[in-house]
């Protein structure tokens, strides 16, 4: 046991001495000790039930094997940091919810652990420290929350403050949907990303069979704590580690399940970040091969009419999960934390899970995918753009140039934007924004003003699993490194092809290098860990985590 560091009699009396002052006993010090990272926090409803959960997995792992300790890491809320300055630290967030997981993890000597993720960038957070702690290993979605009144949600309200400014509804319905759009806890219930990415742990294998697809205030969530609690012995036993895991295949798998369901773009940083961590060689490029001919077979929200908690009336994701395995699309042969291969833990399951959400591969809601993956001249390392398809799939149109989100946002809610404009927000990546901020706020603006199928957005930014419209992001290199992105002049033409899966400024290699020579790096000054970030963080097609070389 890699806890006798802290346990063993009578060497580490000191150690024990200090544990028995937090409630251990004679027996505690022969248990396996296994870590609950809860990222509790009543600052958001993503979270505001953690420690509720946290207990559950505590009781599920006290035995005569084991013993569980609970400590907590930080939460950053989208919602509530969207739009403003302290979205700079979202992204930024999830390398200190894993670094601090790593650094507990560490220090107490534990044997196994357990993280429970809310919010966007814990879920992220947890699985790249758990990674780092090479331990056997487990996580738990918190789980989604349910629809407001008249099945609003947190995009609801972004999107009516642009109706408010267009006119279109008044205050008093605007202060009606604050108020309805979001009861209880959990996190925001369409396949955002949040959701996404608890779909991403179970399809990695490292969450319980159907655990992604919980509601956060429900009886399954408490269970399924409780059982995640228990499993973590058949890990500790076999020294199951979070590495014989995660792979590049669970990680494609995963992708694919994502690209199927038209889940969010912040799943591919994601999913590069925890590759990065592993030394898996992953790039855009294997991520676009993958998903590049697939379909969209999900109706859930943004794009669609369904919310989370109506996929869980139906059965939730095991039944998808089972057909695409059954149909070769994911590899289901790759172990899980249940000791079990994918595909083992489906084996009860029947096929027929075909509904009014989730379509058949012959008969899907877009025969194309959401996610698409663009290279070319304005973005050389590669970008992301989200189509449902509803706004077309090519569009050309004139640049309108802005160098951080707030100027956008000013823009759309005062000035009429004319069709066929291309809204330019840059300097909002990694090193530019730093923080690389999601533009949600811009996003829904235009979509309040009726702008959704007219005008497209592009960014070196990135985008709320709530965004949706004709846009772009993570384009690499940014701005600030000097990506094209920093050379487009206001009505300069540009082309964003989903169909090809190309996107290109109309200059050629000369006029382009001639603005090169010309062009004044747009450096906004910060200070504290955002200049840290500003410094370290590496490209967003490989992640934006920092450099830890």
């Amino acid at each position: 046991m890699k806890s006798k560091l802290i346990t063993k009699w009578p060497i580490k009396a000191a150690n024990r001495a200090m544990l028995r002052a937090v409630g251990y006993n004679d027996y505690d010090f022969n248990k396996f000790q296994v870590g609950i990272a809860s990222t509790w926090s009543n600052i958001t409803p993503c979270n505001n039930h953690i420690n509720v959960l946290a207990k559950a997995v505590e009781y599920g792992v006290n035995s005569k094997f084991c013993k569980g300790t609970i400590f907590n890491t930080i939460t950053v809320s989208d919602g509530i940091s969207n739009g403003n300055f302290g979205m700079k630290y979202s992204l930024l967030s999830r390398d200190i919810i894993s670094n601090s997981i790593e650094v507990v993890g560490k220090a107490q000597n534990f044997d196994g652990i357990i993280s429970i993720g809310g919010c966007d960038k814990n879920i992220p957070g947890c699985i790249i420290g758990m990674c780092n702690l090479e331990i056997p290993s487990i996580f738990i979605y918190g789980g989604t929350i349910l629809p407001g009144k008249n099945r609003t949600d947190i995009v609801s309200v972004f999107e009516s403050l642009g109706k408010f400014y267009n006119k279109t509804i008044n205050e008093k319905e605007l202060l009606n949907i604050e108020k309805n759009s979001i009861i209880g806890s959990g996190s925001c219930s369409g396949m955002y990303t949040a959701n996404s990415m608890a779909i991403v742990a179970e399809c990695l294998g490292i969450s319980l069979p159907n655990s992604s697809i919980q509601n956060a205030q429900s009886i399954n969530k408490i269970v399924n704590c409780i059982n995640s609690g228990k499993l973590i012995k058949i890990l500790l036993e076999n020294n199951i580690t979070i590495k014989k895991i995660i792979n590049k295949e669970s990680i494609l798998n995963s992708i694919k399940v994502i690209s199927l369901l038209g889940g969010s773009t912040n799943c591919l940083i994601h999913l590069l970040a925890i590759a990065n961590c592993l030394k898996i060689n992953l790039s855009l490029k294997d991520l676009q091969f993958e998903t590049n001919n697939l379909p969209t077979l999900s109706d859930l929200k943004p794009s669609g009419k369904f919310f989370i908690s109506d996929l869980i009336n139906t059965g939730g994701i095991q039944k998808f999960l089972k057909y695409l395995i059954d149909i070769n699309l994911i590899n289901g042969n790759l172990l899980t934390v249940t000791g079990n291969s994918l595909k083992e833990n489906l084996k009860f399951i029947k096929i027929n899970y075909k509904n009014k959400i989730l379509k058949d591969i012959n008969n899907p809601v877009k025969k194309t995918n959401q996610i698409k993956i663009l290279f070319g001249n304005l973005s050389i390392n590669g970008c992301i753009s989200k189509i449902s398809g509803k706004e077309g799939e090519i569009f050309f149109g004139k640049a309108l140039v802005f160098n951080s989100e707030e100027e956008s946002v000013n823009y759309i809610y005062k000035k009429k934007i004319q069709n066929n404009t291309i809204i330019i927000i840059r300097y909002e990546g990694p090193k530019g924004g730093p923080g690389m901020r999601e533009m949600l706020t811009p996003t829904s603006a235009l979509i309040g003003v009726g702008k959704k199928n007219s005008v497209a957005l592009i960014t070196d930014g990135r985008f709320s699993g709530g965004s949706h419209g004709f846009v772009v992001g993570h384009i690499s290199p940014e701005a600030y490194d000097f990506g094209t992105i920093c050379l487009i002049n206001n009505n300069d033409l540009i082309i964003i092809d989903t169909i090809n899966n190309f996107i290109s400024l109309f200059l050629n290699k000369r006029s382009l290098k001639s603005r090169f020579y010309k062009v004044k790096i747009f450096n906004k000054i910060v200070s504290g860990i955002l200049n840290l970030y500003k410094k370290y963080s590496i490209c967003s097609s490989k992640g934006a985590l920092l450099n830890y070389e």
